[in-house]
């Protein structure tokens, strides 16, 4: 994915360094011209300047004399994800996204991402990871590497991909190993957030002590896992739900290999042959609405369970969306084993 701010060109600019740029951008040739503080002022692309040269300006002329202007753009502040699938698909590849004051902050790009969530994304690294000792006495679980890449590197790029550039993550066990491994990190666009926990605070409380969420919703996850989740469809389940919380969770079949009465008081009043049972596991992937995150007590031992039980008994509504894709959790040796042979063959990001 390229830089976000290759695309972007002072308008003091002439059309021969445009050109230049338009060439290194290759197939996303497109630039937004920016003022000093890097205010949108309009777009330019290779026909914008094919024409402008045809018209008699030369190459040495000042990009801000054939620019077009108010070009689409994607408000930082106010958006929603069906404005996002509406301008995919009306073929937008590269758009702008600009904050309050119309400064570009990040550039969608449609050819490497798949689309850009109205989320935040907590993302779950405090946890000492025992059971893969000796591994972890030195490395916390979430920079062990999986292929070429720590894990939590796999889930953070999958997210970015699905356009989400919020994160906090929460460390606490090794936690500035984590915190280093983020600050060589080329984030293009991304915003990360450290919140440290001085006592575990379980699966979820690290929420607790975030007051600076972006948007509406926060998508919560464990940074040790490896899945494919479709992100943008667990977001449209919720959305379409109504819900108030959405648990993605592991579907497990359960095959009976004997007939199975079904009674009252003795008397059957049915029966299945070898029946199969579906049940769905938590999956550790979470979306819930920010001002739920509120109920959670502060600097308390807090699990995501908790939360979905407090959310029962307020009669709000929970939901599960069943993952069709891959999923791993990375708890135990021998699941870490198995992720180094699957990476092979996943595209994650």
């Amino acid at each position: 994915m390229k830089h976000y701010r290759n695309h972007l060109i002072r308008k003091e600019a002439n059309v021969k360094e445009a050109l230049a740029m338009l060439d290194k951008l290759a197939a996303d040739a497109i630039l937004f011209v920016v003022d000093e503080e890097t205010r949108l002022l309009g777009s330019l692309t290779d026909g914008d300047v094919r024409r402008g040269l045809l018209n008699g300006i030369s190459v040495e002329e000042c990009v801000a004399n054939f620019i077009q202007a108010d070009p689409k753009r994607v408000n930082k502040a106010n958006y929603s994800l069906q404005e996002i699938i509406k301008l995919r698909e009306q073929n937008f590849k590269v758009l702008p996204v600009v904050d309050a004051d119309d400064r570009i902050i990040n550039i969608i790009n449609f050819r490497s991402q798949k689309s850009y969530l109205p989320l935040d994304a907590l993302l779950m690294a405090g946890g000492r990871g025992s059971r893969l000792r000796p591994m972890t006495d030195t490395v916390p679980k979430p920079l062990l590497k999986v292929g070429e890449k720590a894990i939590i590197d796999h889930n953070f790029d999958r997210l970015r991909s699905f356009g989400i550039d919020d994160f906090h993550i929460s460390v606490r066990y090794l936690g500035q190993q984590i915190e280093d491994h983020f600050d060589k990190k080329d984030l293009n666009g991304s915003q990360v957030n450290f919140v440290w926990e001085e006592e575990a605070l379980g699966t979820i409380g690290a929420a607790s002590l975030i007051e600076d969420f972006h948007h509406d919703y926060v998508l919560i996850t464990n940074s040790d896992i490896l899945t494919t989740l479709d992100y943008e469809d667990f977001f449209l389940d919720f959305i379409e739900k109504d819900a108030d919380m959405s648990v993605a969770t592991i579907p497990y079949q359960v095959d009976i290999p004997y007939a199975v009465m079904e009674s009252v008081d003795n008397k059957v009043f049915s029966f299945k042959e070898k029946p199969t049972y579906t049940y769905y596991s938590n999956g550790g992937v979470y979306i819930v609405k920010r001002e739920l995150l509120n109920r959670i007590p502060k600097n308390s031992f807090y699990n995501a369970t908790d939360l979905m039980e407090q959310i029962i008994q307020n009669g709000d509504k929970l939901v599960s969306y069943p993952i069709l894709q891959y999923w791993l959790d990375i708890g135990k040796p021998e699941e870490f084993k198995k992720a180094q042979s699957d990476i092979k063959h996943l595209f994650l990001s």
